[in-house]
């Protein structure tokens, strides 16, 4: 039961991914002459903040601590303390945080990295110590180990492969640990035998 439950937890993180894509999120920041710090090559926006709405009308936000670009690596965003949240088909919240991330605009890959947190008001939770995404096809990959949990057990994996969007989704060296189910209400309930 963990396992499809898993699954659709991946699916939730593409789909944020992908509605979230960080160049279009950042190209669209107003700018806040008090937030913009210059130091040296790089150019850094405290608090950068986003809100909408997905074209299918579910809502997001996206911020960071700080955004930031040298301008000798034009094409790359540094994003540190990143958060975002957005609502699901099912009407339940996704949250994505991570300490740091960094978007390479001419490649469309967003890398994540440190303290990776997905998770569903649904109840279930997906850590990663780092994460690759491309976010014009919707992959992920993630070559450091993996744990995915819920209230119907844990799912532990060393590495873990998104593709098509969702369509494909690989882990490998597994280990899923299922929570002990109560027995079902109507054997409780039955008499006891004569003796």
């Amino acid at each position: 039961m963990a396992f499809p439950l898993a699954i659709a937890l991946i699916l939730g993180a593409v789909l944020l991914v992908s509605w979230l894509d960080p160049l279009k999120v950042l190209a669209r920041l107003p700018v806040d002459a008090g937030k913009v710090v210059i130091s040296g090559t790089k150019i850094t926006m405290q608090a950068p903040k986003l809100t909408g709405y997905t074209r299918d009308r579910r809502w997001y936000e996206l911020s960071a601590r700080a955004a930031a670009q040298d301008i000798t690596k034009p094409d790359v965003i540094e994003l540190h303390d990143v958060r975002a949240k957005l609502e699901a088909q099912d009407k339940s919240t996704m949250a994505l945080s991570a300490v740091n991330g960094a978007f390479s605009r001419k490649a469309g890959v967003l890398h994540l990295s440190r303290e990776i947190v997905l998770t569903s008001s649904s109840g279930y939770a997906m850590q990663l110590e780092e994460a690759t995404v491309d976010t014009a096809s919707g992959g992920i990959v993630s070559d450091k180990p993996v744990r995915i949990t819920s209230q119907q057990g844990t799912l532990n994996a060393n590495r873990l492969q998104v593709e098509k969007s969702g369509d494909v989704i690989r882990f490998s060296d597994v280990v899923l640990n299922l929570n002990a189910v109560d027995p079902p209400a109507a054997a409780a309930d039955k008499p006891a035998e004569p003796r």
